[in-house]
């Protein structure tokens, strides 16, 4: 009998842990293919789909960054180890990724694109909507603090990726453009806000004066209703940039970058804080690192590979196939989390 109701609990676990990750993905995974079915029917042209995602990156976005750092009611409580293993992750990432992308290309306008999908994420795209998929509010909290670190770190290591590995036109990006690229990044400027506006909450409280912004409830409502539009808009004009289109040529870098991306990645760096930091991280915690390390190459670095003289065409594919995959690689992540209880 014992045995009997052991191996009926265990099943019921992995049940709960297998309609649990389901739950948590299906809704991001719908709305992205509403998106394509949408473009595909012509509902959405092109031209929406490039101001929608302008509107996402540059206002919807960093208000509800904002909105979600302001939430925050006190910074003293941060969790060092949480913050610290995350930039250093990536750090290791990166510099794993540097010799690797010489020896699977060839080009080198190539080369940058593929170590920049190897650790930037999608993370400040749907990395707040997931987390709180998998652990409701306290995720998309902890989800936001971290954009604090591994936003402005994803910047300077794609800047750096893309730069001194060198392009076909050989040109370089001086550190006054690398920190004004920084400095004027819209998701840097919500977050930095949010932090900004505690500290003067925080101060004003010394003086026993109590404020906040929900009492100015014109101003509160305004923000909530741009902020509550960045996660369905940006996962529509995401589902609407799809393009399907194979590159025999690529084939190699394609299978390279989305291999890191979606399978090495999250499984040793889920798997070292499973393993290593489990009694120092919570749930809420480990939520936010699924987000970041389990999510497809960030959209906006399409843009940036253009920008920059890189291989625009292979960061295109490496966005599309990261994202196809990586819906198996997410639901994984939840799962196996749940199931050994950091979720």
């Amino acid at each position: 009998m014992l045995v009997v109701s052991y191996m009926y609990c265990e099943r019921t676990d992995n049940m709960d842990s297998f309609i649990f990750a389901i739950s948590a993905v299906a809704p991001i995974v719908l709305m992205v293919a509403l998106g394509y079915f949408l473009k595909r029917i012509g509902m959405i042209p092109d031209s929406f789909a490039t101001a929608g995602n302008k509107l996402v990156f540059r206002i919807f976005m960093p208000v509800m960054l904002f909105l979600k750092i302001y939430r925050i009611e006190d910074l003293s409580g941060i969790n060092l180890t949480f913050i610290i293993f995350a930039a250093c992750a990536l750090l290791v990432v990166f510099a794993a990724a540097v010799p690797l992308s010489f020896v699977v290309a060839r080009r080198k306008d190539r080369r940058g694109v593929l170590v920049q999908a190897s650790f930037r994420s999608g993370y400040s795209l749907i990395g707040i909507p997931l987390a709180q998929s998998l652990y409701g509010e306290e995720g998309a909290m902890a989800a936001a603090l971290l954009s604090a670190a591994v936003i402005p770190l994803f910047n300077v290591l794609a800047v750096v990726s893309l730069s001194a590995l060198g392009n076909d036109s050989g040109e370089r990006v001086s550190i006054k453009r690398i920190v004004l690229g920084i400095i004027k990044n819209p998701l840097i400027i919500g977050i930095f806000s949010g932090l900004v506006a505690i500290g003067i909450r925080t101060v004003l409280a010394h003086f026993d004066i109590s404020f906040r912004l929900a009492q100015v409830s014109p101003v509160m409502e305004v923000l909530q209703y741009v902020g509550s539009l960045a996660i369905p808009l940006a996962l529509l004009v995401l589902g609407a940039q799809f393009e399907l289109s194979a590159v025999s040529e690529l084939k190699q870098e394609i299978f390279f970058g989305v291999v890191m991306r979606c399978a090495i990645v999250p499984i040793l760096a889920l798997g070292i804080a499973y393993i290593f930091f489990r009694g120092d991280l919570g749930k809420a915690e480990f939520a936010a690192y699924a987000s970041l390390f389990a999510t497809p190459v960030a959209v906006p670095s399409v843009p940036m590979v253009q920008e920059m003289n890189g291989d625009v065409t292979l960061a295109g594919q490496l966005v599309v196939w990261s994202t196809l995959v990586g819906a198996l690689s997410i639901f994984l992540a939840a799962f196996l989390l749940r199931l050994g209880g950091a979720l």
